[in-house]
């Protein structure tokens, strides 16, 4: 009986070759959507699951409320960590991480030793050796107990040493950093490749020389390792103990207000399990390391199921529009004898090989688009081919997908009247009209909501590329690693600032880009009881040339002058949102306090935008500093082919043995929505997906009409009604469908949009024209998809509607 079932799905198949491929087709791209889309939200969630201890990891969060206003950071004092290790004896471990630039971490210089040639090599990060052993970085050369406890030590990845020493000695070579060869650095150990679903991305573990021991200042990521079964929240509670006996005692010396200190003790710290940090993480911690956003994991598993529910609602309107074809079938077996359950089966095994030809398809053209879609995500996926759960799995999903789809059509199909349908009579199918409308309605409400997405976060994206930012991008080229000059960093500014195609240079790498040096203070209006009013604010160390060099604007007072020589010391600009911010009304002349040390406000700038505009402004200052990190460069107008060949020239003379490394900020402000951007593309392609699948019901829809209305349209021919009239006749009830989507969807896809939005402090309105395209989007996309049907209906000879009668 079964082998029966099999050749009568197989005649099927080949009887309506145009019906079955848009049948299978539909599945194969709602069964390859779903797969790219679970590899994709598989990839996002497996960050930091390879921890063995990973429910015992966590990093420490910082809490505290300054005027109104919840502030989190992630970045704490060097002593912090040894007072929780030795203060709780819930936590077993606690280890420090660095990966700001201004202490080593980030792009550094490279050289072995007896070499000439310098190559540039980003991800260095610097830790102590309880980070090294909380974060289980596995040795395959070297002593994991002693790695990083000897100063100049450096442990490196196994790619780069096969890189660097492709004959395997490797232990006790010795390095120059940043072209440095007083200070030799020995490799003691080599460490397996960070994975790619780690937080921290590095190649390079340098140790913590750092020996100040302030309990003001705040550089390191901070990890813990903590006894299982403990209380997370009770030894939080216990942790702003550490406020009172160590942070409060240090800013009264420090010769804080009593308001001041008041604020500090509404501090607390908060323990974020390490599997949470790339998901789940908080915008304003500001730790600069690379992030997913879970709400994005849930919207694109929505979109997997809405796809899939649209590939298997096409599945059943193809199946139902076929019936006419099958009823004579359906009769004569019923006739001769055969049960209903019979026809069940029989119905159930074609949509269960359907499935699994679909399933196969699926599988096929997921594995033929996934470079694409690694490239698009910036992954690096593959179909889990030797997985023992993976051909299981898609087998038990091919079965029960097939049966679930193929339910409706069977019981449907099965309960024909043998006397009604040998007469022609098919009016049945009519009882189901409420269904299959609502399942269109519901398929295109989907579509008009993903069409709605698609167009904001286009928008979205084009006004954040366009967005003025209060500083200028164009035409500045960063040279990295330029810390390698040395001494030569002044004479090198003087070559590239007397080349005919440089209008201006600056040397610092506190840039407005991703990868830029930070360094985050607290503020005071100095010898003013502020009512605890110190902020958070950025300090940057730059030259004189950089404001001009960047193009940001003045509003009040000065700027940075060499005839002022206490610029070089005292003199600090601000910008305007951290003049707000510290209540100043009048602020030039004021003087600031910052860990005990005076500058006098010289001048006040633009806010201008040095994060991702995910961000609000926050309070920035300037200073002149020594920061040799990068440099830039302000081109004159014109093609810079030539302009780049003359600072070639230039480092080459300075640095002959080393490549110029270089990007252009413009470049480097797109990389900052980048994140965003990839989110965007992988959105539309899977809207794409989506809408497709969604035309293809609606083509099933218009094709079950035809077939049911096939003799009504030959009768209304030969009584003479036009084409355009057959034709809107069978559109008009489609358009009505298509209308009540739109309604439903305008509202729920302006909510789910404006959410989205709100993760975004500079973002569009949402307007009402976005809705109208959305709309004439989908009419237009609806009209096409039923013409096709509709046309061919119209414009059939009556007498081959009629010949059965």
């Amino acid at each position: 009986m079964f082998k029966n079932h099999l050749n009568i799905a197989w005649r099927t198949i080949k009887k309506d070759k145009l019906f079955t491929f848009i049948k299978i087709g539909g599945f194969a791209v709602g069964i390859a959507a779903c797969l790219l889309i679970a590899l994709f939200i598989r990839n996002e969630v497996s960050y930091d699951q390879h921890y063995a201890k990973k429910n015992q990891i966590y990093r420490v969060v910082f809490q505290g409320e300054i005027q109104g206003e919840v502030m989190k950071s992630t970045h704490f004092q060097l002593p912090f960590a040894d007072a929780l290790q030795s203060d709780f004896p819930e936590i077993i471990k606690a280890g420090k991480v660095n990966t700001i630039e201004i202490f080593g971490a980030g792009k550094r210089g490279f050289r072995l030793t007896g070499k000439k040639e310098n190559t540039f090599e980003e991800n260095f990060i610097l830790a102590d050796q309880e980070a090294f052993d909380i974060l289980e970085i596995q040795l395959e050369q070297g002593d994991p107990a002693t790695a990083l406890t000897e100063p100049k030590s450096i442990v490196i990845s196994k790619s780069k040493a096969e890189k660097y020493f492709p004959n395997g000695n490797v232990l006790e070579q010795t390095i120059f950093l940043d072209n440095d060869t007083s200070t030799p650095y020995t490799v003691t150990g080599v460490m397996e490749d960070v994975p790619e679903s780690s937080h921290l991305d590095f190649d390079f573990l340098l140790p913590i020389e750092d020996t100040n021991q302030s309990w003001t200042n705040q550089n390191y990521f901070t990890y813990v390792l903590v006894n299982p079964n403990t209380n997370i929240q009770e030894l939080e509670q216990k942790m702003t103990l550490i406020v009172e006996k160590y942070i409060i005692p240090a800013q009264i010396k420090r010769g804080r207000s009593a308001s001041f200190i008041d604020v500090l003790r509404t501090a607390e710290y908060k323990l974020q399990p390490v599997t949470d940090i790339y998901l789940k993480s908080d915008l304003k911690m500001q730790d600069g390391l690379k992030h997913g956003d879970v709400k994005f994991v849930w919207l694109f598993a929505a979109i997997a199921i809405f796809v899939l529910l649209l590939a298997i609602i096409n599945f059943i309107n193809l199946s139902t529009a076929k019936s006419a074809n099958r009823a004579k079938e359906v009769g004569l077996r019923k006739t001769i004898g055969a049960f209903r359950n019979n026809l069940v089966n029989q119905f159930l095994t074609e949509s269960v090989v359907f499935s699994v030809i679909s399933f196969v398809l699926g599988v096929v053209l997921a594995w033929v688009l996934l470079p694409t879609f690694n490239e698009i995500a910036s992954k690096n996926m593959e179909l889990p081919w030797s997985a023992w759960w993976f051909a299981p799995m898609l087998l038990v999903s091919a079965l029960l997908v097939g049966v679930l789809a193929g339910l409706y059509p069977a019981f449907y199909l099965s309960a024909f009247r043998p006397a009604n349908v040998l007469k022609g009579k098919l009016s049945v199918g009519s009882k189901s009209g409420r269904l299959r409308s609502g399942l269109v309605v519901f398929q295109f409400t989907t579509s008009v909501i993903l069409i709605i997405g698609t167009l904001i976060i286009y928008r979205q994206m084009d006004f954040i590329v366009s967005k003025e930012l209060g500083y200028d991008k164009e035409r500045v080229v960063v040279l990295e690693g330029t810390n390698i000059l040395g001494n030569k960093i002044e004479s090198f500014k003087e070559q590239l600032a007397s080349l005919s195609q440089v209008k201006s240079v600056t040397s610092t790498n506190y840039l407005p880009i991703n990868g830029g040096s930070r360094n985050g203070n607290t503020f005071n209006v100095d010898g003013q009881d502020d009512g605890g009013r110190g902020i958070p604010a950025q300090i940057w160390r730059v030259d004189y040339d950089y404001m001009e060099t960047l193009g940001i604007r003045l509003e009040k007072g000065r700027g940075f002058s060499k005839e002022f020589a206490y610029d070089s010391i005292n003199s600090i600009v601000i910008n305007s949102k951290m003049a707000s911010e510290l209540g100043l009304q009048d602020p030039i002349g004021k003087k600031l306090d910052n860990s005990g040390q005076v500058f006098e406000i010289i001048g006040v700038i633009e806010n201008f935008h040095f994060k991702s505009l995910k961000e609000d402004i926050s309070s920035l200052s300037l200073v002149i500093g020594e920061d040799v990190g990068a440099v830039s460069v302000k081109l004159e107008k014109g093609d810079p082919t030539e302009a780049l060949a003359s600072i070639e020239q230039v480092w080459n003379r300075n640095v002959p043995n080393q490549a110029l490394n270089y990007s252009f900020l413009e470049q480097e402000f797109a990389q900052m929505h980048e994140d965003v951007q990839r989110m965007g593309k992988i959105f539309n392609s899977f809207a794409l997906f989506a809408i497709l699948v969604a035309c293809l019901g609606l083509f099933a829809l218009s094709a079950f009409m035809v077939e049911q209305r096939r003799k009504e349209i030959s009768i209304r021919r030969v009584l003479g009604a036009p084409f355009k009239n057959i034709y809107k006749l069978l559109t008009l009830d489609f358009l009505k469908l298509i209308i009540i989507s739109i309604c439903i969807a305008i509202p729920i896809g302006w909510y789910l949009m404006n959410r989205w939005l709100e993760g975004f402090a500079y973002r569009i309105n949402i307007g009402w024209e976005i809705f109208l395209t959305a709309g004439l989007i989908a009419l237009g996309i609806a009209i096409v998809t039923i013409s096709y049907q509709s046309i061919g209906a119209a414009l059939l000879k009556p007498t081959k509607g009629l010949r059965t009668e």
